[in-house]
């Protein structure tokens, strides 16, 4: 009997270890990993009368997030995503609280003026190209520059957007990402490769996402390659 119980004792002790080692190596963050998971999850997304994302510009982001958040090098829990595939009229950027799988800004933002006029389609990592630039940033510190308040951002794929913050590609306001210019030109207007923002939203735009967060700023030609990359 005592033979009898000993083995059970031990076999739920080498349970109980082989579980503990199974949640080590799959922390939280890999629970994403799957379309049918990241499918979930964006459905579960609390809109807040916001307009949702396309699902895939989420997934990409979503599973760059984890990746970043296993590793250290994004602290906060915020994902900021930007569509560029989206003509420059939309709300094509969305700050999502990912503590609460809640959208809590949805805002216009623009793209350089050498990517492209309405809709962006050429991305460059180069000084003076006056073009965007793709794929996966953390947010760095706040500066009062000639935009006044903005936020410095470093890019985190090398050859595709690591350059960031020589060429000074930052947020900031600007007065010509608003409805008005919009209604005048039939379009944003562009940068010098920035993500510029309304002037109104700046503030909390900055405020919200300073201080090592996520930014992932998508375009289905290029994205693939650059987010299998990072993934990898």
């Amino acid at each position: 009997m005592k033979n009898i119980n000993f083995f059970y004792i031990t076999l739920f002790a080498l349970l109980s270890f082989a579980t503990n080692l199974s949640k080590e190596k799959h922390p939280k963050e890999y629970t994403f990993s799957s379309t049918k998971s990241v499918h979930v999850v964006f459905n579960s997304l609390i809109a807040n009368n916001f307009q949702l994302p396309k699902e895939d510009s989420f997934e990409k982001a979503l599973h760059g997030y984890y990746l970043l958040k296993r590793k250290g090098i994004i602290k906060k829990e915020f994902l900021t995503i930007i569509d560029f595939s989206l003509s420059s009229t939309a709300k094509r950027m969305w700050i999502i609280d990912m503590n609460q799988n809640k959208i809590v800004l949805n805002s216009l933002v623009a793209h350089g003026k050498n990517s492209g006029e309405d809709y962006a389609n050429n991305f460059s990592n180069i000084n003076q190209s006056n073009k965007s630039s793709l794929g996966f940033f953390t947010t760095g510190e706040v500066y009062q520059g000639k935009h006044g308040l903005s936020l410095k951002l470093d890019g985190l794929e090398k050859g595709i957007n690591d350059n960031a913050r020589q060429r000074a590609v930052v947020i900031h306001g600007a007065d010509y990402v608003s409805e008005n210019f919009i209604k005048n030109h039939n379009r944003l207007g562009r940068s010098q490769g920035c993500p510029a923002v309304p002037v109104e939203l700046s503030k909390k735009i900055i405020e919200i996402i300073k201080d090592k967060s996520c930014l992932f700023i998508y375009h289905p030609s290029e994205n693939d390659v650059q987010s299998s990359k990072l993934i990898s």
